[in-house]
């Protein structure tokens, strides 16, 4: 149940993650083939609707180094900056850039190297083994453990690392954003395809578009930045608006 204290914008995008994963759940248990050749096929409906929480990502940090850089620090605008990149790059990566959009080919190198002959990084092969499963996979799953279970923990518990968080301008999650991840993160046992990564992917870029523009430590975000006394959100805790932003 969506909590009335949350904003609008989080709710659609609540809201349209559950109905965009529950779809997947229903539809490969129904019609296997409609999910993976219509709904969850390369240029489909799911990877077209992961693009926009990416875009708005960068988006989002563009207007926070604008508008934020000069009072805050230098770590601060590189995080921001690495967000954005990193939200492009994602997003690309997910269109191999371009490549089917402008019926651009291949080069040699992407044709014997990559997984699907494609214009990206995340599926080529290297040693036998898909750099998309080593990085992209392994990988950033035991990144996403740290930042979304433990990292809160500790942010609440130690003083000199919420400084040093608020500093670097590193958002936190709030709880009920971390929920939500591990809720789409157990829905992909019930989805049962290969392509239920596609369902993970947009889920979490979901999410962590809320944890952007919605983290626990919001207060670093606004133009004002005002101290407050740490506390972790729970689902009946309302997010004020920025007044200052108006």
């Amino acid at each position: 149940m969506v909590n009335s204290s949350l904003t609008l914008f989080e709710r659609c995008i609540l809201i349209l993650t559950a109905a965009l994963t529950i779809t997947g759940i229903i539809s490969t248990n129904t019609n296997l083939v409609w999910f993976e050749q219509v709904y969850a096929v390369e240029d489909g409906l799911v990877e077209n609707v992961t693009l926009l929480p990416l875009l708005m990502m960068a988006c989002s940090g563009v207007y926070y180094l604008v508008n934020l850089s000069a009072k805050r620090s230098w770590l601060f605008s590189m995080n921001i900056a690495a967000v954005i990149v990193f939200s492009i790059f994602i997003a690309g990566e997910e269109i191999s850039w371009g490549q089917r959009m402008f019926n651009i080919e291949s080069t040699d190198f992407f044709v014997q190297n990559n997984a699907q002959k494609e214009v990206n990084l995340h599926n080529l092969v290297v040693n036998g083994k898909k750099l998309n499963k080593i990085i992209f996979s392994q990988l950033l799953t035991v990144v996403a453990i740290v930042y979304l279970v433990i990292f809160p923990v500790f942010y609440g518990k130690k003083k000199n690392l919420r400084d040093l968080v608020d500093n670097a301008g590193i958002p936190v999650p709030q709880w009920y954003q971390i929920a939500c991840c591990l809720l789409i993160f157990v829905s992909i046992a019930l989805i049962p395809s290969g392509k239920n990564a596609e369902i993970l992917e947009m889920g979490f870029t979901h999410m962590f578009v809320l944890i952007f523009l919605f983290p626990e430590n919001r207060h670093v975000f606004r133009k004002n930045k005002v101290s407050s006394p740490i506390r972790i959100s729970t689902f009946n805790e309302a997010i004020e608006p920025d007044i200052d932003d108006r």
